[in-house]
C-alpha cells in the first residue's frame, strides 16, 4: 500500500495530540487528550510519564480510525514535545522515578541561585548559551540526586535513565525496556544545559559542574533522521524528526533563513529568530539555542526570548477576577475604550522571564485611579503581551545585525485582533498569521521528511490575515517609557516581612 501520509506527535504541557497531513501538508485528522496537572507544593508543577505515555497509546490510533487511514499508509512520525520537562526512570523496568518535573517548575531556585554564584554566567553561556534558571532540565536532574537517596549511585551504575518527553516517547515506542532507543535531539539536548552549543555533544564541564553522569544521558542525534523503527502503536513505521515545540513552531513557520522570526501565543509565549549557522551569543537576556539539524547539514541557530504569562494573564483576567467569562470576550472589553487610561499590568506571576530573567519579581499593577475600569483593565492586559514582546525584540535587535523586519505568528491568542494590531503598532513592523493554525505540528511532520526541500515547504505557507504598523511614533516611545517603569516596580517588589 502507497505511503500517503506523515503522523505528527504534539505533546504539549496541557495535552497529547495525534495529526495526520497528507503530501499537500493538510490537516486530515486530530485526536486529543488532556493530561492531569499535578501542583504537590508552590511553585511545583509535575506530570505522570505514565499517563502521558497511556494518552499516546489512547490518541494514535484515533486519528487512524477518524481519517479511516490504516499504519501502513503512514510513512513516518515527527514528534514535537514540551521542551526541558525532566523525566528520569528505570532503565530495566522502565518505570518512572516520580513525576515528571515541568518546565514551569520553579522548586530549583534557591539551587539555581547558589549555583550561578561559582562560575558566574560567562561559563554557562559560552558552554551551552544558556544562563542558570529554574527553566532548564540539569538543575532538575541536580536536584533529584539531592533529595532522592542512592538516586545517583544508581544512575552512575547504569541503572537510571534521563530524557525529555521525546526521548521517553520514542524509547517506550521502540520497545522500552526490550531495547527502546534512548536518544534526543539537538533542540531539546540544547535546553538541558548540559550540551556544549558548539560541539552539539555533551560537555565534560557542564556534566561535572552539576554532577550528572554520562550513563544516564540520551545519545544527541539531529533533529530529522530516521531514529529507528517504532514497534508499538505504530508497529513498523519510522520515527523521522524530533524536535522542541518551539523550533518546530518556527520549522512549521517556514523561517529558515537568518533575520525570520515567530512567536507562539498561548499560556506563555515564545519568540525565536533564526540566525542561520553563525551562533550568537546573548549579552541582552536572551537564550541561545538549536533551531534545527537535517541530517548531517550544520546545525542552524536561533534567539529566543520566552515569556512566562501571556494568554495565562487573559486567564487569570477570566478565572481569578471573574470579569469576563470566555476569553474572546476581552477583545470585545478592551475594544470599547481607546487607550488603558494609564494602566499598565506586568504579569510577573512567578518571576520574569526574557530579557530580565528574574524569578523574584512579581506582578503589579501600577496607574491605577478611580477613572479605570474593568475596560481598560482589559486592554492593559492585552497590551502587556505586546510591551513584553518589545521587550525581546529590543534585545534581539542588540544582539544580532538581523533587525526584525516580519513577525510571523501563531497560537491561540492571535484570534484577537485588537492584539495583533497593537503587536504590529508596538513593534513597528508588519504581523502576519497563517492559514495552518498547528504550526508546532506541522514543523514536526515538515521535520519528518516527506517532502523533498525546504522551498516546497516555503510554498506551503500561505498566509491568512495581516496588520500593518499604525501607531504615532511618540505615542509609542512614551507609552513603553510607561510599562518600563512598572516593570521597574515588579523588579523592585520586596517580600513582605512574614508575620509571628
Amino acid at each position: 500500500m502507497v505511503e500517503r501520509y506523515v503522523m505528527s506527535i504534539d505533546q504539549g504541557t496541557t495535552s497529547t495530540r495525534c495529526i495526520l497531513f497528507d503530501h499537500q501538508g493538510r490537516l486530515v485528522s486530530v485526536a486529543q487528550r488532556e493530561h492531569q496537572q499535578h501542583f504537590p507544593r508552590p511553585g511545583w508543577v509535575e506530570h505522570d510519564a505514565v499517563e502521558i505515555w497511556h494518552t499516546l497509546q489512547r490518541v494514535v490510533p484515533q486519528a487512524l480510525s477518524d481519517a479511516e487511514v490504516s499504519p501502513h499508509e503512514v510513512a513516518a512520525i515527527g514528534i514535537a514535545n514540551q521542551r526541558e520537562t525532566t523525566v528520569l526512570w528505570d532503565r530495566r523496568t522502565g518505570t518512572p522515578l516520580g513525576r515528571a518535573i515541568v518546565w514551569q517548575d520553579t522548586r530549583t531556585a534557591p539551587l539555581v541561585e547558589e549555583l550561578s554564584s561559582r562560575p558566574g554566567d560567562d561559563f554557562f553561556v559560552r558552554r551551552c548559551g544558556l544562563s542558570p534558571s529554574t527553566y532548564f532540565s540539569a538543575p532538575r536532574i541536580r536536584w533529584l540526586f539531592d533529595h532522592v537517596d542512592g538516586l545517583r549511585q544508581r544512575a552512575e551504575d547504569g541503572e537510571v535513565l534521563f530524557g525529555t518527553m521525546e526521548s521517553w516517547l520514542i524509547w517506550n515506542l521502540t520497545g522500552g525496556p526490550a531495547g527502546g532507543l534512548h536518544l534526543t535531539d539537538v533542540t531539546n539536548a540544547s535546553r538541558t544545559m548540559l550540551m556544549n552549543i558548539s560541539t552539539l555533544n555533551w560537555d565534560e564541564e557542564l556534566l561535572e559542574f552539576f554532577g550528572v553522569p554520562r550513563p544516564m544521558l540520551p545519545e544527541i542525534h539531529s533533529s530529522a533522521e530516521t531514529y529507528g523503527v517504532a514497534r508499538s502503536v505504530l508497529p513498523g513505521v519510522r520515527i523521522t524528526a524530533a524536535l522542541g515545540d518551539q523550533q518546530a513552531a518556527l520549522f512549521g513557520q517556514t523561517c529558515f533563513a537568518p533575520g525570520e522570526a515567530k512567536c507562539t501565543y498561548g499560556t506563555g509565549s515564545f519568540l525565536l529568530l533564526n540566525t542561520g549557522t553563525d551562533l550568537v551569543r546573548s549579552r541582552h537576556g536572551l537564550l541561545t539555542t538549536v533551531a534545527y539539524k537535517i541530517e548531517d547539514q550544520p546545525a542552524v541557530y536561533a534567539l529566543e526570548g520566552p515569556i512566562a504569562v501571556t494568554g495565562a494573564l487573559v486567564q487569570w483576567f477570566r478565572d481569578r477576577l471573574g470579569l469576563i467569562s470566555t476569553a474572546p470576550e476581552i477583545e470585545t472589553l478592551a475594544r470599547s475604550v481607546e487607550d488603558n487610561g494609564g494602566c499598565y499590568i506586568v504579569p510577573a506571576f512567578s518571576g520574569l522571564y526574557a530579557p530580565h530573567w528574574r524569578s523574584d519579581a512579581r506582578g503589579v499593577i501600577v496607574g491605577l485611579t478611580s477613572y479605570i475600569t474593568k475596560e481598560h483593565l482589559a486592554r492593559a492586559v492585552l497590551e502587556a503581551t505586546g510591551w513584553q514582546t518589545r521587550e525581546v525584540v529590543d534585545a534581539m535587535n542588540a544582539d544580532s545585525s538581523l533587525a526584525l523586519k516580519v513577525l510571523k505568528v501563531d497560537g491561540g491568542m492571535t484570534s484577537d485582533n485588537l492584539l495583533m494590531q497593537f503587536l504590529a503598532d508596538v513593534l513597528d513592523v508588519p504581523v502576519v498569521r497563517p492559514m495552518a493554525v498547528e504550526t508546532v505540528s506541522l514543523g514536526a511532520a515538515y521535520a519528518a521528511g516527506y517532502w523533498p526541500d525546504l522551498e516546497v515547504l516555503r510554498r506551503n505557507w500561505h498566509r491568512a490575515a495581516q496588520w500593518l504598523p499604525d501607531m504615532d511614533p511618540e505615542r509609542r516611545q512614551s507609552e513603553y517609557e510607561n510599562w518600563k517603569r512598572a516593570v521597574e516596580r515588579a523588579l523592585g517588589w520586596i517580600r513582605p516581612p512574614s508575620q509571628s
